[in-house]
């Protein structure tokens, strides 16, 4: 066997190498040697594979714990030197068994191993800090403070790896590579497997095997038929069994291991199992007998840097097979986007929360190819039937010369409605008949979504195992958080009272001041998304007039469309730094509230983080699409903010044309720059970083070419920070595409371009810039899908006012069918306008420019129903207004209810759980039910044989030895124990 490196001694170089690593950066940075870069990039290599593995080669490394390899002192790392020495002697010793030594010696050396593991008596407790510096001195040398505190964390250490041995986890150190970092690989050996294995419930495959037949309906046909047709877009991925083969699976027993499938031991439990179950146990174990520290807070308390699970192995050409590779291969490259997903693999490497995220994601941009297909022949629609809209034709008539008012004071003058061709032309694309049926198909979708998500989950819950896992997800729900003892191990302190073995809890009043201060924040965030939509406001209305004011004919003839413009970049750029902020902030006050559980925790930090990113994406939109143009007033009494900044009203196309501006700038932004780049660019600066810190870049060339092993080369990735950014940024896009679909029909066509992208990045983050994650189990995509649903409600209701009021869609409808001579459109335009006489403008609110047009106008028109100057009652609104607003408000009304009528009558249509996987589920249960009769009958069977061949006390010894070995087979009776 390989001898174990011990702990490297700093040498000269490395203060040299420190001076060096300016230079470096001067070299990649001003002078272009991205060569150096490279060289320096941890990357992937043949060799590294020999890291997962012990030094023997034979035990599997199944997680990494790394920690600062200071040495802050020459006696110290002697000190630690020989110890790790004496360690890993002892710990070969063991490896030898009995065989090797006696059981006295053993004993002998295990009492040696655990007066090493005690901290001596200078060690600092974290709980009870030292009131004096004698605790320091002790620990470090005298006046070393620093030293000291790596002396506490290096006994800290000791204490945890050796609680971890005492579990039955096997450890080995190795800090020789990389220059302040040192790795402790753990191991669990198959004792440990199988009963951690039993502790948490996990379901294992049995030796029993059935075939999953199909039916020979007509629908089975077809199914089987597109699946032939459909079978290039599945990736190549090399299946153990057929199909329509599937294991038994059961809760794993110690007692009953014979019912499992044992062949092959090293294969039973799969690195991702095996990393999971090490992961429980680094959770449960304390460094402390009572308020202890696991793993969280040692992590937290810089007594360990990093604790994560391998990947399988490297991805590259030359390596051997593996499922990473594997994943790399028909998964995590762009080349393969056309092909669905290898789900079960992906469940298989990251375990059922991550498999469940990708399975939703494929799913939700599979159902975007129809709803864009529908979205496209909307928007194609429009462009057919453009010619022949005739408010637009009258709009665009050279005999057209009705005279509007001017759109600002003072620097603005009159202008034609002419000029305003393209504007309505342009909004005819997006508001049109065509608008009304798609906003009822997409609230139809989202609810043919959630219900074919709802089969699809039943379904990989069948297929990965997850029936009946309530219980086991109950079980995890209640560990509590590390953060959480600990708070409620300073309130039982700070009560001046003895530790008793019944813990506290935090009650409603202890968590008072964080719900204060929750409620105070999430109001102050939302009151700054407010302020800021306030301040894009008063840019578009000075920067309007400004470039009205400019002498360049073409700078006022497009001022109109540069103020849009700009305004939805500016939006843009704030949302964009808002959601990194809200984000932070939403954070910071989950842990103020200190949640008991790590589920509770990420629902609390979800529905922040969702509604403060929700108001800061969708305020703007629903200020165009909703108050814009309704707070403006008329000529002549014009409402103005701050006395002197006129309200902003919308152009005679409407605000619809402008919504859309907003919505595809927003939503092309938010995807291109934060969900694609910032992905991408992100977790490959921060790896530089890392790697650059590590300072290994300023060593010597052939420093540089040593390869690392796999531990050291996963050490360099970004560490895995949960699944919300991946949800939360899926979810804003879905509110996107559902909530103002009326107004935007290309939505759902942009969204699925992202998300064929989407899925391939994030699969190659996965693959190839994150650590691997601990595999969690879980049977479905938790408070998403209760987010998904509410989304899916409130777009049928912004959809019904979007339609009703930003869009002419029901004063189209009013006019052509009360109004209009001859029952046709034409006269529309003339309908909506209203007149004023200029000279009831107010003293110094009329333009500078009144002869613009060439003519003294005395009349001019702006869009609203209010009587004429010459009526009895002057400017006063017109009964056509409520008309119009009665027909609207009675539209939000029938369409809201039926509309979610239609989407109940889908969920009722659609069974939750498919037909052929309940019956699937329930004969599972009778074949367990008969394996366990045979193995009952099996125990019977055995009892009779020793009670007629060896009497009463034979019986009762063979019904020990069964216990004690459960194995059944035929026996005879020259058989003791089975």
């Amino acid at each position: 066997m390989a001898e174990e490196p011990g702990v490297e001694v700093e040498s000269p170089v490395t203060s040299r190498s420190e001076q060096q690593a300016p230079h470096f950066l001067r070299d990649v940075i001003f002078h272009g040697k991205f060569r150096l870069l490279k060289a320096l990039t941890p990357e992937e290599n043949v060799h590294s594979q020999h890291g997962l593995y012990f030094q023997d080669g034979e035990r599997r490394v199944d997680y990494v714990l790394t920690y600062s390899a200071k040495k802050p002192g020459g006696s110290r790392s002697g000190r630690q030197s020989v110890h790790l020495l004496a360690e890993n002697a002892v710990a070969r010793s063991f490896r030898r068994g009995p065989h090797g030594r006696g059981p006295r010696q053993q004993q002998q050396q295990q009492q040696q191993q655990q007066q090493r593991r005690r901290p001596p008596q200078g060690t600092r407790d974290p709980v009870h800090p030292p009131t004096s510096p004698a605790a320091d001195v002790e620990a470090g040398g005298a006046g070393e403070t620093s030293n000291g505190h790596e002396d506490h964390k290096a006994f800290r250490r000791e204490e945890f790896e050796g609680k971890l041995r005492d579990t039955g986890l096997e450890l080995e150190k190795d800090d020789t590579k990389i220059s302040g970092v040192g790795f402790v690989k753990i191991h669990a050996p198959w004792n440990v497997l199988c009963r951690e294995a039993e502790f948490m419930k996990l379901k294992m495959p049995t030796k029993k095997v059935y075939e999953v037949k199909q039916s020979g309906g007509v629908m089975d046909k077809i199914s089987s038929l597109v699946s032939k047709v459909l079978e290039p877009l599945h990736p190549h991925i090399e299946e153990h069994q057929p199909k329509n083969i599937k294991h038994l699976s059961h809760t794993f027993s110690r007692e009953k291991q014979h019912l499992f499938d044992l062949s092959d031991k090293d294969c039973f439990f799969d690195s991702k199992t095996r990393s999971s179950i090490v992961f429980e146990i680094l959770k449960r174990t304390k460094c402390k007998a009572k308020y202890s520290m696991g793993i969280t807070s040692l992590l937290g308390n810089g007594v360990y840097t990093a604790a994560y699970p391998l990947h399988d192995g490297d991805i590259n050409d030359s390596a051997e097979p593996n499922d990473r590779k594997l994943l790399y291969e028909e998964w995590a490259n762009y080349s393969v986007f056309y092909k669905y997903q290898p789900i079960g693999l992906v469940r298989k490497y990251f375990g059922e929360k991550i498999g469940l995220y990708f399975a939703w994601l494929g799913l939700y941009t599979q159902m975007l190819i129809l709803a864009s297909l529908v979205g496209v022949i909307v928007f194609l629609y429009g462009c057919a039937t453009v010619d022949d809209n005739i408010p637009s034709m009258e709009i665009c008539h050279p005999r057209n010369n009705i005279t509007m008012c001017p759109m600002c004071d003072r620097v603005c003058s009159y202008w034609k409605l002419s000029s305003a061709c393209g504007t309505a032309r342009a909004s005819h694309l997006f508001d049109n008949p065509a608008t009304v049926f798609f906003s009822i198909f997409m609230a139809l979708w989202a609810a043919m979504f959630m219900e074919h998500w709802k089969r699809r989950q039943m379904r990989l819950n069948y297929e990965w195992d997850l029936t009946g896992f309530e219980d086991e997800e109950e079980a995890v729900k209640d560990h509590p958080r590390a953060e959480y003892e600990f708070r409620v191990m300073q309130k039982s302190l700070s009560k001046d009272r003895r530790p008793q073995h019944k813990m506290d809890k935090l009650t409603c009043q202890d968590r008072l001041p964080a719900y204060m201060t929750n409620i105070v924040m999430m109001l102050l965030m939302i009151g700054v998304t407010f302020a800021i939509v306030f301040g894009v406001i008063l840019y578009r209305i000075s920067t309007k007039a400004a470039l009205h004011m400019s002498s360049n004919p073409t700078t006022r003839n497009h001022a109109q469309l540069t103020v849009k413009t700009t305004a939805a970049i500016i939006n843009l750029v704030v949302i964009l730094i808002l959601d990194e902020v809200y984000g932070a902030v939403a954070r910071w006050l989950t842990v103020l509230e200190v949640p008991k559980t790590d589920k509770s925790f990420e629902e609390r930090l979800i529905f922040k983080t969702f509604i403060l990113k929700f108001f800061n994406a969708f305020t703007p939109i629903i200020y165009i699409a909703f108050f814009r143009g309704r707070l403006v007033g008329r000529p002549g009494s014009y409402l103005y903010v701050f006395e002197s900044y006129r309200m902003e009203e919308c152009t005679h196309g409407g605000c619809l044309m402008e919504l859309c501006i907003q919505l595809s700038i927003t939503m092309l932004g938010k995807q291109l720059i934060q969900n694609n780049l910032f992905e991408i660019g992100v977790p490959k600066l921060k790896k530089l970083i890392r790697y650059i810190r590590s300072k290994r870049g300023s060593y010597k060339e052939e420093e540089r070419q040593k390869k690392l092993q796999r531990y050291e080369t996963d050490h360099f990735l970004e560490p895995f920070a949960g699944l919300t950014p991946e949800y939360m940024e899926m979810i804003i896009q879905f509110g996107f595409v559902t909530l103002f679909v009326a107004s935007f029909p290309l939505a759902p066509l942009f969204a699925l371009l992202n998300n064929i992208i989407e899925i391939r990045l994030d699969a190659k983050k996965f693959v190839t810039e994150l650590r691997r994650p601990v595999a969690a189990r879980a049977k479905d995509i938790g408070i998403w899908y209760n987010i998904l649903r509410g989304v899916a409600k409130v777009a049928v209701i912004i959809n019904a006012f979007v339609i009703s009021f930003t869009s002419d869609f029901i004063p189209r409808m009013v006019y052509q069918y009360m109004y209009s001579p001859d029952g046709s459109m034409h006269g529309f335009v003339n309908h909506t306008l209203s007149y004023f006489n200029v000279s009831h403008f107010q003293e110094g609110m009329e333009t500078m420019d009144p002869l613009h047009l060439g003519y003294r106008v005395d009349i001019c028109r702006y869009k609203d129903y209010r009587e004429p100057p010459w009526s009895a009652t002057p400017y006063e609104i017109s009964k056509e207004f409520w008309t119009v607003l009665a027909v609207r408000l009675a539209f939000v009304i029938v369409f809201q209810n039926v509309v979610m009528l239609m989407s109940d009558v889908v969920d009722w249509l659609i069974p939750d759980i498919p037909k052929d996987i309940s019956l699937q589920i329930h004969k599972e249960k009778i074949l367990l039910v008969d394996l366990f009769m045979k193995e009952e009958q099996g125990k019977i069977q055995i009892l009779e044989s020793k009670s007629s061949t060896g009497g009463a006390d034979n019986c009762n010894k063979g019904n020990n030895s069964t216990i004690a070995h459960p194995r059944f087979g035929p026996v005879t009776s020259n058989t003791e124990g089975v």
